[in-house]
């Protein structure tokens, strides 16, 4: 895989496991998600440029409202953002995600304003978030990782790891993310 994509078509090769020409990856905006991204990746391109910022983050604004999407250009997510479903998606603007990460709906990925875990989340590479996960405070998710649907996330996880449940049980698998990150880049 070539350095010389851009993290849009990379982004867009998780989707398909296609390059993509810009021809291409417009025409495949009517999906929402990959719409979303689009915009998401462009306002943060264009986010210490005057005029384009603005411009971007108008867009962005826009389609965040449209789609249920609650991400900011100052979050920093690493190439090949997967988004699986798209509606009621919130990651706070210090969050930090690695590349190669899927994130399906009702995933919520927040600050902590009080107590021993205030702060924000750190994510690595290749972790793989189910639906209505919650993910809260100054913790750090390793390396493939999976976490289950509907779990509630406030603790530091290892590295190959699944997590599931409210309050979290943490299992330590190798490979644990086979089969669920998909068109790696």
């Amino acid at each position: 895989m070539s350095d010389k994509k851009s993290i849009i078509q990379k982004d867009f090769y998780r989707e398909s496991g296609k390059w993509l020409s810009t021809f291409r990856i417009w025409a495949k905006c009517f999906n929402p998600n990959l719409h979303f991204i689009y915009v998401f990746r462009k306002a943060q391109k264009y986010r210490k440029t005057p005029v384009l910022g603005f411009f971007w983050r108008l867009v962005l604004r826009r389609y965040q409202i449209k789609y249920g999407f609650q991400i900011y250009p100052e979050t920093e997510i690493g190439e090949g953002l997967y988004l699986g479903h798209w509606g009621n998606l919130v990651i706070n603007p210090k969050v930090k995600i690695g590349k190669n990460c899927n994130i399906a709906q009702g995933v919520s990925i927040a600050q902590s304003n009080r107590g021993k875990l205030k702060g924000s989340p750190q994510i690595g590479d290749e972790v793989w978030i189910g639906p209505n996960a919650v993910i809260v405070g100054e913790i750090t998710i390793g390396n493939h990782v999976v976490i289950a649907p509907n779990s509630y996330v406030a603790e530091n996880v290892p590295d190959n790891s699944l997590v599931m449940g409210n309050p979290c049980r943490i299992f330590n698998i190798p490979n644990t993310t086979e089969g669920y990150i998909n068109h790696k880049i």
